[in-house]
């Protein structure tokens, strides 16, 4: 076969035909429906959600010229930031330890770590609510100890909302990590030990730069979920925590302005597609 004959060509018939049941899902599952909303997000709609066959840019127009609408990105980059970087210090501890401990213990370890997963995110935002609240276990046990008079706000704002979303995506985090860490040997850390690296050093200089990529990957992961969740901003931030996934709802079901939701989702749809590629350029710089 020649240079000059089509990659195509060169695929086995047999990855093709494997190739097509996922495709097609892929396109009625995503594609399509991903191509309908952006162009909804163009359509011009009356009071009471009636959609017209009218064109127009007004529903972009009015999200990036309204500050309510500065503040729904802004809300949900720190949510996103904050959450992650929370997550990731909490998690990173256990995938290291899940990929060190022995193999005896291993599988059992990491059934523990992935149990929350099990119960619905709903269910765990509803205990947090009763953890978190003015009467919940945390502030009477402050109280007990005398560490504080009054109750302290812990949910309806946004600390209760982070503190709920840490713990929804810790499991989400150890996973991808321990995706990730496939290059990390022990040999190379009883290497640099041999050279006089101490502790602080072999983890800055070896542990760290071998498990970038996991760490990415983890990083991408919870963004994306945290940007896009929507129960537990809604449950613990008791409606006082404005976000782009809230407001979508907000404008879809309560407003019944479709044209409009869709052009924020379309928005949403571009910060993740900013995201996979800032991932791609990091998992790029560590290969």
């Amino acid at each position: 076969m020649s240079a000059a004959t089509p990659w195509i060509r060169r695929i086995p018939l047999v990855v093709v035909l494997m190739l097509i049941p996922m495709a097609a899902i892929n396109l009625v599952a995503f594609i399509l429906p991903v191509a309908r909303l952006a162009m909804i997000s163009f359509i011009e709609s009356r009071s009471g959600g009636v959609l017209t066959d009218t064109f127009t840019l007004e529903n972009y127009i009015d999200f990036f010229t309204d500050s309510f609408s500065v503040e729904l990105i802004s809300n949900s980059l720190l949510l996103g930031f904050i959450v992650t970087l929370a997550t990731l210090i909490c998690a990173y501890p256990i995938a290291l330890f899940l990929h060190r401990v022995s193999p005896r213990w291993r599988n059992f370890l990491f059934v523990i770590t992935i149990s929350p997963l099990l119960v619905s995110s709903v269910v765990r935002t509803y205990g947090w609510m009763v953890l978190l609240g003015d009467q919940g276990v945390v502030n009477g046990l402050l109280m007990s100890a005398g560490i504080i008079q009054t109750p302290v706000r812990l949910v309806n704002n946004s600390l209760g909302v982070y503190i709920g979303m840490v713990e929804v995506l810790i499991p989400y985090m150890a996973l991808s990590l321990i995706a990730g860490f496939g290059r990390l040997d022990m040999v190379f850390e009883e290497a640099a030990a041999s050279l006089g690296a101490n502790s602080w050093t072999r983890f800055r200089r070896v542990i760290l730069p071998l498990t970038m990529p996991g760490i990415a990957l983890g990083c991408l992961l919870c963004f994306v979920l945290a940007i896009s969740s929507f129960i537990t901003p809604k449950l613990l931030g008791g409606g006082r925590v404005f976000l782009l996934a809230t407001e979508i709802y907000d404008q879809a079901v309560i407003q019944l302005e479709w044209p409009s939701a869709a052009a924020t989702s379309v928005i949403v749809l571009i910060i993740f597609g900013l995201a996979l590629a800032l991932y791609s350029r990091v998992v790029k710089r560590f290969d």
